[in-house]
């Protein structure tokens, strides 16, 4: 039903590309809720209100993992079920239904969906995007089987056979960096002492947050042994992200070593490991290892500053991006050394890629700060509890001070445009509000501003 109001609206060319990619996490979100408020979905036999299904269904289509409601207590195996759908298909990215609707039909892909599958991966061309989406399905779903086959192992000796069920339901959750948790009472907290469960946890999160462009071509060197240099962008994805694990689990392990609440009880080597795993979840997956609340102010920073970096391009996960920041970083370090160009790993980048760059992290910081703004107005919470959500809602990251349920239904709506905007990207959902796309060439005479 998605697919043809927007296959229609796309012939009479009254959507572009970006447009398109918008409205198919809108229309698929919207569906959702609707399937979250049938009475089905609940173990009472209730129905969920409508502002607190679509609170649920976006938190689930943008892999987010806000909740108003405790997913494990509230949702039947019907709704469960229909979450870590959305989950699987905000993830992979909407555009899944469609190409696999496609493939298996046998019917010929145009250059326009090949347009919306690169946008909907953040690759830099869309050559070749046919097979690589297919590729990119299949070891999802093989990544997903290995994580919760391990999973399954340790939950079985829990839950029993329910336990098989739940491994394959967080790995999910876990690649695709979404923090839902069906486990109840301490949730995901019981087991960060267990490296079998938060080590798989964290792997899956993180082979999800590095991007599938970047999985491509670690699989080509290291599985297919092919001898290629990497993609600058892979150089930038991998270095970032190995950069922010090891300074967030140090920041994270110096900040809350004493913390009776959360690592203080800690044996030495239980806190070197929940300080990586902190570190990790922080920044994608989200998922609540520790009570977030119990958290010292200057972790909490931490993690708002994790959040806010987020994943990489073309992944599972949110924030402004591992490059963008990558790009940001290295801009401000040469203008200090009073160089011309920027360069990365012997690599001059372009004037544009910089400019846009400081564009998404301008454009990323006045939403939140107008989000938070408005949260201010409305609700009477402490400003670390109101920035925290609205970053972690714009980050998807999932993570929360317990405010969420608490929130009015204004409030929630906020967070859901939020949630949607950081999921589909900044630069698309800017795209996406333009009405005209093409370039001015007529440059007016230029002049000089004194800056600083």
């Amino acid at each position: 039903m998605t697919n043809i109001l927007i296959s229609r609206l796309q012939k009479r060319r009254l959507l572009t590309p970006y447009q398109t990619l918008v409205l198919s996490f809108i229309l698929v979100t919207f569906l959702g809720a609707l399937l979250l408020m049938l009475p089905l979905s609940s173990r009472s036999g209730e129905s969920l209100s409508f502002t607190n299904a679509l609170f649920t269904a976006a938190s689930a289509v943008c892999v987010n993992g806000l909740t108003v409601v405790d997913t494990s207590r509230y949702f039947s195996y019907f709704g469960q079920m229909i979450i870590i759908l959305l989950i699987q298909i905000g993830g992979l990215g909407v555009m899944t239904i469609t190409i696999i609707i496609t493939v298996i039909a046998g019917r010929q892909i145009r250059l326009k969906s090949r347009i919306l599958m690169q946008e909907s991966l953040n690759l830099l061309s869309f050559a070749g995007v046919v097979r690589l989406f297919i590729s990119i399905v299949i070891e999802t779903f093989i990544i997903e089987f290995i994580g919760g086959s391990i999973l399954a192992i340790r939950f079985y000796q829990d839950f029993g056979i329910k336990g098989i069920y739940m491994g394959y339901w967080h790995a999910v959750s876990a690649f695709c960096n979404a923090g839902f948790d069906i486990i109840g009472g301490e949730g995901i907290a019981a087991y960060i002492t267990m490296p079998s469960v938060c080590m798989t946890l964290s792997i899956l999160a993180v082979i999800g947050g590095i991007g599938f462009g970047t999985i491509e071509e670690l699989k080509e060197r290291f599985l297919y042994k092919r001898k290629f240099r990497f993609s600058l962008n892979t150089k930038v994805v991998l270095f970032t992200t190995a950069i922010l694990l090891i300074v967030g689990a140090i920041s994270m392990f110096l900040l809350e070593y004493n913390n009776t609440a959360t690592l203080g009880n800690m044996s030495l080597t239980n806190k070197y490991l929940a300080s990586f795993y902190l570190s990790v979840v922080s920044r994608t997956s989200g998922f609540a290892l520790v009570d977030t609340a119990d958290l010292g102010n200057a972790a909490l920073f931490l993690i708002m500053i994790l959040m806010f970096i987020g994943g990489s391009p073309g992944s599972t996960a949110g924030g402004i991006k591992t490059t963008t920041f990558a790009v940001i970083f290295s801009s401000v370090l040469h203008i200090i050394n009073g160089k011309d160009d920027v360069v990365l790993f012997g690599r001059r980048l372009e004037t544009d890629t910089v400019m846009k760059a400081l564009a998404l992290f301008f454009i990323s910081s006045s939403f939140i700060v107008s989000a938070t703004m408005y949260l201010f107005i409305t609700e009477n919470f402490t400003f670390i509890q109101t920035l925290f959500e609205v970053v972690s809602a714009f980050a998807t990251a999932g993570l929360t001070t317990g405010i969420t349920p608490l929130l009015s239904d204004s409030s929630k709506l906020v967070l859901i445009i939020i949630m949607i905007i950081g999921r589909v990207g900044i630069a698309t959902f800017t795209l996406s509000l333009a009405l005209n796309h093409k370039k001015n060439y007529v440059r007016r005479p230029s002049e000089k501003v004194s800056i600083g």
